[in-house]
């Protein structure tokens, strides 16, 4: 099944204050990229309906989570008496991606949590819809464009990566993920898309 991530609507003035997510270029061939992805914590929902819609419904109990509705497990050093309190809520800052994968007939989006969290420390969700999970590092091979968000320009540009991968010996060991940076009143030409393809750990173009 084709998986679709999709990025935290971004507008221009605020782009530098959003936290991405963390990797490291490995080879370049514009406008096609290799990166090694570090490993991230992400808070997910499974929804229901069409690709489409699935984001927005998602929204709501993803968007309230990272705003508060959240058990913030406090953590004390060992001593005596042993003390606890009730928990608080936490805001938690907006990040990207906002990540979105086919499960059968529904849809699990997901958002990215910043990266001075581990699963230790990240604040418990309170909404049965919102789990937390932990992904582990991952090469990927990245076509980025610009463009409208259609799916005719989406599989236009996922064919042009895969052709890059088959002429490099490149094999792709997951589904494509789409990846949108920017608000939907974003010029088309100045809108920075992507698609990603999962590689193996150490795969890299047959003549390096």
């Amino acid at each position: 099944m084709t998986a679709f991530m999709t990025m935290v609507f971004i507008s221009p003035g605020a782009a530098q204050a959003v936290e991405e997510a963390e990797y490291a270029v490995v080879l370049q061939d514009d406008p096609i990229e290799i990166r090694d992805y570090a490993a991230q914590i992400v808070a997910e929902t499974r929804v229901e309906g069409d690709m489409k819609g699935a984001g927005n419904t998602a929204f709501g109990p993803l968007f309230g989570y990272i705003g508060g509705d959240n058990e913030t497990q406090a953590s004390i050093a060992m001593t005596a008496p042993v003390a606890q309190r009730e928990s608080e809520s936490e805001k938690i800052a907006m990040t990207a991606p906002v990540g979105q994968r086919a499960e059968g007939e529904s849809w699990v989006v997901s958002f990215m949590m910043p990266a001075n969290y581990s699963m230790e420390t990240i604040p418990m969700p309170t909404d049965p819809r919102v789990s937390l999970r932990e992904i582990p590092p991952q090469r990927m091979a990245v076509i980025r464009y610009s463009g409208r968000w259609t799916e005719k320009n989406y599989v236009k540009q996922l064919e042009a990566l895969r052709e890059w991968m088959s002429s490099n010996g490149l094999e792709a060991v997951g589904d494509p993920l789409w990846a949108r940076y920017n608000a939907p009143f974003s010029l088309p030409f100045m809108r920075r898309n992507e698609i990603l393809l999962p590689l193996a750990e150490d795969a890299l173009p047959t003549d390096q």
